[in-house]
């Protein structure tokens, strides 16, 4: 796993100047659509871990980029606490943010939009960006084509991303692919 990963980073940039982005993983799926949602996280979330595991070994910077919830609060365990129910618990118990990782809050779909994330990045010296999480059709996308017009290059692996279709998840994909130049080949 850790040598796919490598392999794709190296066609665009150094190990070095890379930082992973988990998007909405702490959510709470109760809105219209949700079970499908849930249902697709599930279906990514040993990929998801394998990335994480990936980036603690690399020693890569990973930051959370989350929904607020109306809460506005920049701390994990709030939004974590809001969100967690009996449907999602399996999910977040694995994925929840750590001490060691970044925790953003967003207004909106992009993770770029009113957050501090472009400082962040500057300021840790990262060009290169691995996208993963929810929805792949929204929030990844806006998050791309914010990302792909501040000229960072992007691998979002498609089976690391997950949205409540199916068929709008591979059109977002052809898009960050084909326009964005991303990377969609899956770790």
């Amino acid at each position: 796993m850790a040598h796919g990963i490598w392999r794709c980073i190296q066609l665009h940039d150094q190990l070095s100047n890379t930082a992973i982005l988990f998007i909405d993983l702490i959510n709470d799926f109760q809105f219209e659509g949700g079970e499908k949602l849930l249902t697709h996280t599930e279906s990514i979330l040993p990929n998801l871990l394998k990335l994480r595991q990936f980036a603690d070994e690399q020693k890569l910077p990973i930051i959370y980029i989350n929904d607020h919830y109306q809460l506005w609060q920049s701390e994990p365990n709030v939004i974590l606490n809001h969100c967690l129910n009996p449907a999602n618990k399996h999910i977040i118990q694995q994925i929840k943010p750590r001490k060691t990782d970044y925790f953003l809050i967003k207004p909106q779909h992009s993770a770029f939009y009113q957050t501090p994330l472009h400082s962040l990045l500057k300021e840790l010296g990262r060009t290169h960006l691995i996208i993963a999480g929810i929805a792949g059709d929204i929030c990844i996308l806006f998050t791309a084509k914010d990302a792909h017009t501040q000229a960072f290059t992007l691998h979002i692996p498609k089976n690391c991303i997950a949205s409540e279709q199916e068929d709008r998840n591979k059109y977002a994909l052809y898009l960050m692919e084909s326009v964005m130049k991303a990377n969609i080949e899956p770790i």
